[in-house]
């Protein structure tokens, strides 16, 4: 059973960094510049179908999925596009690192969808940040806490 409770855990933390993804993508589709809308859309809806996809996991785990918060701390000032795009690939940074937290806690099929899932997302992060790290999901990680942990950020894990 303690290995069940680890990948609900898992998740469950994967669930709630897409709520704050949705949200924060929400933040993004109204800052930033023209050109890069359809970009921001195309996220937030692979953000939108992989929280729903997370939900259906929970159920089928036997638990109840997690609720979005009301509101997701930022975890800078988004004035405008350009800080619209750092918001994107923080966002996306995030949600690689809860992704590698999930490919460590499943197998199979579930493993498979989040190793996917980091992949798209570190992919996603390089093309809004321009520039790549060395060990999506991972390197980031060193500087949050556990993506398991509670919270309100869009940001998850901070």
């Amino acid at each position: 059973m303690a290995e069940n409770d680890g990948l609900l855990a898992a998740v469950q933390a994967a669930l709630r960094a897409e709520h704050a993804a949705v949200y924060g993508y929400g933040v993004v589709g109204g800052r930033i510049r023209e050109g890069r809308r359809s970009e921001a859309r195309a996220a937030y809806d692979v953000h939108r179908a992989r929280r729903d996809e997370l939900r259906r996991a929970v159920r089928d785990l036997g638990a109840k999925p997690e609720e979005s918060a009301g509101a997701y701390a930022l975890p800078f000032p988004v004035p405008d596009s350009a800080a619209a795009a750092r918001l994107a690939a923080d966002i996306e940074d995030k949600v690689a690192g809860v992704y590698s937290d999930l490919v460590r806690a499943s197998s199979g099929d579930r493993r498979r969808g989040a190793a996917d899932a980091l992949r798209e997302a570190a992919v996603r992060a390089v093309r809004w940040r321009g520039g790549s790290v060395a060990f999506p999901g991972l390197t980031e990680r060193a500087a949050v806490p556990s993506a398991s942990a509670s919270g309100s950020s869009v940001a998850p894990g901070t």
